[in-house]
């Protein structure tokens, strides 16, 4: 017997805005309400109606009908001001030929490469820490991720004032990108001083990669790293590779996947293990049993596995992409609506990753529900952070890897506990959740080997 869904309306819709007071204010209290409200629930983004699946079932069947739930709506439609028509952002119609053409960038043979820049730039960023230090954790963790990334995709080191004006660019973007999700077109175009930051640091980051892309066409050299895949990558039959424009928006795809996602999911990591010392005490257990004094290398992730499930874990209780939105192209019933084609869809992992109807006691921080021998183990529509179907994530192996060999680097060597003067809340309609200032303390656990 097929399952009956009901659907609902979330209160408290203003005029104008919708629901953009409790979004900017409380988003994932006011995402995890929803619920409440039926298995689909209408919520307003400004004036535009949206309908977020707050059921595993519904939510399964708009990431896998990629085609009747295509990428688009508001969220998409502000964040290919910053992206292009890149692999996550691009259309169905895009999508299987770019995906075909950037899938060789992510082969195993390739990822053990970017896996030793990966421990090689948390090394370095531990051994410029001191015992007592304070750090203020998301910028830390910002310049981290980003210099790896950019090394991934360049081979190169960027100087810190590169990583710095990058930092600022992204961020100025990315904190514009949900405020014009709210804002009448004729307002953005208005010459207010946000929109010229706004269009300023858009036009920074375009022209940085425009250069890079260029230079390395230039060079016509393989250099192991993910713009050289790039620019090589053929069809089946030698020919038709990716255009000059569809090279830059896949890089500017990968960096901003790669660099403030990655941060927030490294900073809400390091947060839970300051409030739950007794999963800091089994990861630090794991990490002195596998690796007594020396460094991490990527040969140890197989053996760390408590590691990966810390870092899962936060990503389900803490999921830095709290929101985005996909539009229908066709009509289609729902929980009891008949949708018109051009509804905007919102997916929202905190709703299913905080439904007691998936996850066993969903407000805890356990690590342990992720083991594989674990009764009572998650299903796999219960963790949503990557999408799922054809068009899941294509870098999702990379940023587990990156994530776990950062995070166990950081924690083998450094104790880390709250410093007064921390603000956990969001920033307000922020694109990536992440808390405006975490400070935290540092202990030397142990030296690093040599």
């Amino acid at each position: 017997m097929p399952a009956t869904y009901v659907s609902g309306t979330a209160p408290g819709a203003l005029p104008l805005v919708g629901h953009a007071w409790p979004l900017m204010r409380r988003p994932l209290d006011f995402l995890r309400s929803l619920p409440a409200h039926g298995d689909l629930v209408e919520i307003r983004l400004g004036s535009v109606p949206a309908y977020v699946p707050c059921h595993p079932g519904l939510l399964r069947q708009v990431l896998f009908d990629d085609r009747t739930f295509d990428k688009g709506g508001p969220f998409f439609t502000r964040l290919r001001d910053i992206v292009g028509n890149g692999l996550g952002s691009c259309e169905h119609r895009d999508h299987r030929r770019q995906r075909r053409l950037v899938q060789p960038s992510f082969h195993r043979a390739r990822l053990e490469g970017y896996a030793a820049v990966m421990a090689d730039e948390a090394a370095r960023l531990s051994a410029s820490w001191h015992d007592g230090l304070v750090v203020d954790v998301f910028p830390a963790m910002f310049g981290l991720t980003l210099r790896t990334v950019t090394r991934t995709l360049f081979s190169a080191h960027l100087a810190e004032d590169d990583v710095a004006r990058l930092q600022d660019s992204f961020g100025i973007a990315l904190s514009g990108l949900f405020r014009r999700m709210f804002v009448p077109a004729p307002v953005q175009r208005l010459p207010l001083p946000a929109n010229r930051r706004y269009e300023r640091a858009l036009a920074g980051l375009h022209d940085t990669v425009d250069r890079l892309v260029a230079a390395y066409r230039r060079g016509g050299q393989d250099h192991g790293d993910l713009l050289s895949t790039l620019i090589a990558a053929r069809e089946d039959d030698g020919r038709g590779g990716l255009t000059d424009a569809e090279v830059h928006d896949q890089v500017m795809t990968m960096v901003f996947g790669g660099s403030e996602t990655m941060a927030a999911t490294l900073t809400w990591s390091l947060y839970a293990l300051a409030r739950h010392p007794e999963a800091a005490r089994d990861l630090h257990a794991e990490l002195d049993a596998v690796l007594g004094g020396r460094a991490v290398t990527p040969a140890d992730l197989p053996h760390l596995p408590r590691t990966g499930q810390t870092v899962t874990e936060s990503l389900r209780l803490y999921p830095p992409a709290w929101l985005f939105t996909r539009v229908t192209t066709a009509p289609v019933e729902m929980a009891g609506r008949r949708l018109p084609s051009g509804t905007t869809m919102v997916v929202s992992p905190p709703v299913v990753h905080h439904s007691p109807a998936v996850h066993l006691r969903p407000g805890e921080f356990r690590p342990a529900r992720w083991a594989a021998e674990q009764p009572g183990r998650p299903p796999r529509e219960g963790f949503a952070i990557f999408g799922a179907g054809a068009r899941k994530c294509i870098g999702d192996v990379y940023a587990m890897t990156e994530a776990t060999l950062a995070l166990a680097t950081l924690c083998h060597r450094w104790r880390m506990d709250f410093a007064p003067g921390a603000d956990t809340r969001p920033p307000a309609l922020a694109t990536v959740h992440y808390p405006r200032r975490l400070l935290m303390r540092l202990s030397e656990r142990r030296r690093a080997a040599a």
